[in-house]
């Protein structure tokens, strides 16, 4: 009997729906014809009836993986992009701050205000700080001009785009959360019908009518398997009784530091160590601890991490030991802090109660002054907003404002977010965060933590480079 020929090839989205596609991929567990026959005998009626029966009646729902959507976003609150790129399993392209500038007029303004007496002063202080924002590009692009001369035979056009990102890095801290912004969204059909029930149940009419638009959007082309997204009564009703609990604690602020690693696990290098024999070995989980004893950690860490280059990604065993900070950052750099979904995080509302950064380059380019009454403003405005609506209050916040968030992560997630952020191109705030949370899982498990690859620099120094007392 001759060998079975082997055979890849893509079933085209331009052949096939995406819920077709998904049952082709789904019948293959019981029916022995290839995927190409098992396609061309579905249509979207039978593909709609099969999702219906199986992926909503049976609950087996990992079927609606096999739907990829690709979504456009346009114009929504980078406070409202929090909770579209909350999902853990998609992928997200953001329009950046950091590269592009903002118009004057690019803010939302929530509907929860439409005949408020707080909406005027709400546009107002947007537009101020869109203003400040504006008025200080030049003098802080005249800074990092000295900084970073032209070289020769540049144009005018290519030095201004290498040194964009330095200027508008510092003058970004006065965007609100309201600023407007585009995402291009990779989703599956699973993911996509827990996100529009997760959109649908928040406080926010603006994600909840994103949610909406969403679902009628998917509906074209995956109209089965988000038919029956629907708010989550759970989450809105759980969410509402822990923040009354939550509200009746004293939140009297005492200084502290802005970096706590919280808990870790005491045994981790051990355990990772173990884990990587355990693998390659035929032994069970105790004889490798055994074994990690008598040959010894350093040398065993050593063979584990000396190979691994810049780009490589360490093995998986570095998950075996977990890490949990709590972190105080400002919303710039928590904005680049949240991509990594790998980790676990549980980020606080944003609010002006914690106070802001100050980048340096804005004294050195005479307008601290300017920053800091645009900042003071709006921490004025918004405690007027959290008094009567403190989810609604966010969108007046400034990126400089200070946020807490709580994260936990295990080691190889660990090396992917401290050696990417710690990248000299990296923006210099969650430069500092990286470095200093490289350096306290170092402090606990320095044999596996040393081998990070990070930029030459201390967070002591990037703080003094970069930042005002």
């Amino acid at each position: 009997m001759p060998v079975p020929h082997r055979d890849i090839y893509l079933l085209s989205p331009k052949q096939f729906s995406p819920e077709t596609i998904a049952v082709a991929f789904a019948k293959t567990s019981r029916a022995p014809e290839s995927f190409r026959e098992i396609a061309s005998q579905l249509n979207d009626e039978k593909s709609a009836q099969f999702h219906e029966k199986w992926v909503v009646g049976y609950g087996h729902a990992s079927v609606a993986e096999h739907a990829v959507l690709h979504l456009a976003i346009e114009n929504a609150s980078r406070l409202a992009m929090e909770a579209i790129e909350s999902n853990r399993l998609a992928s997200y392209t953001e329009k950046s701050t950091r590269y592009q500038k903002w118009d004057s007029d690019n803010f939302y303004i929530p509907p929860e205000l439409d005949g408020h007496s707080l909406r005027d002063e709400y546009i107002a202080t947007c537009r101020m700080l869109f203003e400040t924002y504006a008025a200080s590009l030049e003098p802080v692009r005249r800074v990092v001009a000295k900084d970073s001369p032209r070289r020769e035979n540049e144009t005018d056009e290519a030095w201004d785009r290498r040194i964009r990102s330095q200027y508008v890095d510092v003058c970004r801290f006065l965007l609100p959360a309201a600023s407007l912004a585009n995402v291009g969204v990779t989703a599956n059909g699973r993911v996509l019908e827990n996100a529009i029930r997760k959109w649908s149940s928040s406080p926010l009419a603006e994600v909840r009518e994103i949610g909406e638009t969403v679902k009628i959007a998917a509906r074209g082309e995956i109209p089965t398997l988000v038919k029956y997204a629907e708010p989550l009564s759970y989450l809105m009703e759980t969410s509402a009784e822990l923040m009354v609990i939550a509200s009746s604690a004293d939140t009297r602020k005492t200084p502290g530091d802005w970096c706590v690693l919280v808990d870790y696990d005491t045994d981790g290098e051990r355990r990772i160590l173990a884990s990587a024999l355990y693998r390659l070995g035929d032994m069970s989980y105790s004889e490798a601890t055994r074994l990690v004893d008598s040959t010894g950690a350093a040398r065993l860490a050593e063979v584990l991490l000396t190979r691994l280059g810049r780009y490589d990604i360490p093995l998986r065993e570095l998950e075996h030991s977990s890490y949990t900070f709590d972190l105080l950052m400002d919303q710039g750099a928590y904005a680049e802090f949240k991509r990594h979904r790998m980790m676990t995080q549980t980020p606080q509302r944003l609010t002006c109660a914690s106070g802001y950064a100050v980048p340096r380059r804005f004294a050195v380019a005479g307008i601290e002054d300017e920053y800091r009454r645009g900042m003071d403003a709006a921490a004025h405005f918004w405690q007027k907003m959290v008094a009567w609506n403190p989810d609604v209050a966010q969108y007046s916040v400034p990126n400089g404002f200070n946020r807490r968030v709580l994260a936990s992560f295990n080691l190889r997630e660990a090396y992917a977010f401290c050696q990417l952020r710690s990248a000299a191109n990296a923006h210099f705030s969650i430069r500092r965060v990286a470095q200093r949370i490289a350096q306290e899982i170092s402090r606990v498990h320095p044999l596996l933590a040393g081998h990070m690859k990070l930029h030459n620099e201390t967070w002591q120094g990037i703080e003094a480079e970069y930042f005002l007392p």
